[in-house]
């Protein structure tokens, strides 16, 4: 018969050695090494994540800490990368953010200031905004309650901007007019 002291569910099963090893748990006790598994599986695939983050992001650091114009496209590949798996782009994006791309503005500027200097403008005079917008012509304009536009220069009517000089012995063709649908 058992004791009190000794219930049946703690005693030594007769097959048992004497020596268990320290990852075999009496029952009703709490298993030490799957915690411990748990613990160390937990934080092992939180840094890999950190790390896997870290390395898609590189080339995009990369290209912020040197100031590259091309900085945008980088961060831009390197997501394109991380969603699609296809590694090429980040390759691509870190490619782009160790090169340094050649300075074509300063060159652009400089023609640019000698032209204006050229036609007897002050520098920066030369440089007036184009609107973005489409210029209305024809009988869309007629519709939207402007003036039309002239057909040789695409100005107004008294609008005081310079007309093309227009040859004399040349005769435009006469414009057919669109229909629309």
């Amino acid at each position: 018969m058992t004791t009190p002291a000794d219930p049946p569910a703690l005693a030594a099963h007769p097959v048992a050695t004497e020596h268990l090893p320290i990852f075999i748990t009496p029952p009703g006790e709490t298993d030490v090494l799957m915690v411990a598994v748990a613990i160390i599986l937990g934080l092992s695939v939180i840094w890999f994540g950190v790390l896997f983050f870290r390395l898609h992001s590189l080339p995009e650091h990369i290209a912020h800490k040197g100031d590259k114009l091309q900085a945008e496209l980088v961060a831009v590949l390197c997501l394109i990368s991380l969603f699609t798996h296809m590694h090429i782009f980040w390759i691509i994006g870190l490619v782009l953010a160790l090169i340094e791309m050649p300075d074509f503005g300063t060159p652009l500027k400089r023609i640019a200031g000698s032209t204006e200097k050229l036609a007897g403008l002050k520098p920066g005079e030369g440089n007036v905004e184009v609107p973005r917008s489409a210029v209305p012509h024809g009988h869309a304009a007629k519709d939207a309650g402007e003036e039309p536009r002239t057909a040789d220069t695409g100005t107004k009517p008294g609008d005081g901007a310079f007309p093309l000089p227009v040859r004399p012995d040349v005769v435009p063709a006469k414009r057919r007019e669109r229909v629309h649908a």
